[in-house]
């Protein structure tokens, strides 16, 4: 079996068989796993309201700890002192920092966007040089790109870099913002433009000359974390700290992000559980009218629901992860110098992470809300955590490019690599165009979840079908239909979302039978009939937005085809959910 193309489920039907998922972790994962719970509840939450409160000596002096454990080096190859883990792994460990608050953000930004630049793109001297102090925590990175007048449009940036005549060293000049970790970082990713045109990545050293860090932003959420300028007035880096190549930035800034992206997903994943064992654990506490709150249906409906959309999140985040392992297989950081092997393996699952982004940060917003909602007035009052899982939550949708920058990126890549000849997509859409002119049989379902298999199937095709009209209309203007190219994007992420429950609930059944199965069917039940139903109705806002008169009835006939369906008892299925987060005061599986 081959690597799987990114992109490619949206044309492919996917076997459960090759997918991974949490079911999968090895005696190892479980063992980081636990070391990663232990360090949070043993050295980070007995110091929780000092963290909140910013204490750079008390963030950095756990950053130390959590690097002796082995926490900061999960990506890190062991030639360079790290553990060299694979992404589930690291993913796992991600998952389980979210209990940390504003500390998992310090953690994530240094882990992440700020050392993974030096593991992909370095040279040799770079990675021995910087990634053993990375890796155990000696020296702090933090990531710097945005600008005050460039976010979304990170090539806008106006930082510049000067190489000097003798070729020695460049001389950067400029401001970026909203950097986290800047308060007390040692390293700094920066990118700044070569003789103001060669979008460039360097690495900057805190003590170099001409470095200063701006007052901390008052933040919303996210308190305990450092946000700051960061201010570069005629700073002289040397020639060997310009990372990979002069011109190459913007391959390094935008794989980085990728993973960041991911990892962000990761993170939602713990924030949602967090939320969910909160809030279960309240409504079985709290009163009224004589009965617990979780024994009236309407909050136990909300229980169950954000049960579900935890499932979907989390099925999709390690699905991602076994992707990224295998196509990241074929790339060894610890050997050599190849940024585009690096750029090229990250580069080919960009789709799955802006869909795990997007789908992560907004799930998580669903859950921390409905956590609140629960919570009633006591929600709003800063002695009850979910409060501050709200407001941390926030943050998400504008993290690692903004989720509205994301769903532009969802279907314009997958048409760039229908163009290029890397998917078969538009030659699949015209065959579908023929397919729907025949007769279509009556439907049957056989076996667990058949019915749900076939709406997958259909999704699949209405998302096509939608998808063709839209490149055969537009063109090459398709790019200005922002709305149009939102809901695509919004069909896309269905798709993956619906898919990834579904596989993975297979898959469980598979190993240990219908019964022990029958939660995961349940939950995949009740997501795969609602987000069908939504999808439908994007698909018929989409084609009225394109067509008008006969021609928009044609292709709505084309689309009732797909979308008959026999419905489901879905008061029914979450009451049965409920029951079981209600029992288990949290997130079940």
């Amino acid at each position: 079996m081959g690597k799987t193309i990114g992109g490619s489920f949206i044309l492919e039907d996917a076997d459960f068989h090759g997918v991974v998922t949490p079911e999968d972790y090895s005696e190892e994962h479980r063992m980081i796993a636990r070391t990663t719970e232990e360090f949070i509840e043993g050295e980070v939450a007995p110091h929780d309201e000092e963290l909140e409160a910013l204490s750079y000596e008390l963030s950095v002096k756990l950053l130390r700890k959590a690097g002796e454990l082995g926490l900061l080096g999960a990506d890190v190859p062991e030639a360079y002192g790290g553990l060299g883990l694979d992404k589930l792994g690291s993913t796992l460990i991600t998952e389980k920092l979210s209990k940390a608050s504003s500390f998992a953000l310090t953690v994530g930004a240094h882990v992440g966007i700020g050392t993974l630049p030096i593991v992909y793109f370095g040279s040799e001297d770079q990675k021995r040089k910087y990634l053993p102090a990375l890796a155990s925590g000696e020296r702090i990175a933090a990531y710097c790109l945005t600008e005050p007048a460039s976010g979304s449009d990170a090539l806008g940036a106006r930082t510049t870099a000067q190489l000097s005549e003798d070729g020695a060293s460049y001389t950067l000049n400029g401001t970026k913002q909203f950097i986290t970790n800047a308060g007390f970082a040692d390293l700094f990713i920066v990118y700044a433009k070569v003789d103001g045109k060669g979008f460039s990545t360097f690495i900057v050293e805190r003590t170099m000359e001409g470095v200063s860090i701006g007052p901390e932003e008052e933040k919303m959420g996210i308190q305990g974390s450092s946000t700051c300028p960061l201010i570069l007035e005629e700073v002289r880096v040397p020639a060997e700290n310009l990372l990979w190549e002069a011109g190459k930035g913007h391959l390094i800034a935008f794989n980085i992000l990728n993973i960041g992206r991911f990892k962000l997903a990761a993170g939602c994943v713990g924030g949602c559980k967090d939320a969910l064992g909160f809030a279960a654990r309240y409504a079985n506490e709290r009163e009224q009218f004589g009965r617990r709150i979780s024994s009236f249906p309407l909050i136990a409906s909300k229980l169950a629901e954000m049960n579900i959309r935890t499932y979907v999140l989390e099925s999709m985040v390690y699905r991602t992860a076994g992707l990224f392992d295998e196509g990241l297989s074929e790339v060894n950081p610890g050997a050599g110098h190849d940024g585009y092997a690096s750029a090229k393996a990250i580069a080919e699952y960009a789709l799955e992470c802006s869909v795990n982004k997007v789908f992560g940060s907004e799930t998580l917003d669903f859950v921390a809300d409905e956590g609140v909602q629960i919570h009633g007035g006591y929600g709003y009052i800063r002695d009850y955590r979910i409060e501050r899982i709200y407001r941390d939550s926030r943050i998400n949708r504008i993290f690692e490019g903004t989720n509205e920058i994301n769903r532009l990126l969802i279907p314009g890549t997958l048409i760039k690599r229908a163009m290029k000849g890397e998917l078969p997509l538009l030659q699949r859409a015209m065959g579908l165009q023929a397919e729907l002119l025949s007769l279509i049989p009556p439907q049957s379902f056989e076996g667990a979840l058949g019915q749900e298999t076939h709406l997958v199937a259909m999704a699949k095709k209405i998302f096509l079908l939608a998808g063709a009209q839209a490149v055969q209309k537009y063109q090459l203007q398709l790019e200005e239909e922002q709305e149009l190219l939102s809901r695509l994007a919004d069909m896309l992420i269905s798709v993956y979302a619906m898919e990834s429950a579904l596989l993975r609930t297979k898959k469980r059944i598979a190993a240990s039978g219908e019964e022990r199965g029958r939660h995961a069917a349940e939950m995949t039940t009740v997501f795969v009939h609602d987000t069908f139903a939504q999808l439908e109705r994007w698909a018929r806002e989409s084609l009225a937005a394109m067509e008008e008169g006969d021609s928009l009835r044609t292709q709505l006939s084309l689309l009732k085809k797909l979308t008959r369906r026999q419905e489901v008892n879905a008061v029914a299925l979450r009451r049965s959910i409920a029951a079981r987060v209600i029992g288990a005061e949290g997130y079940v599986v």
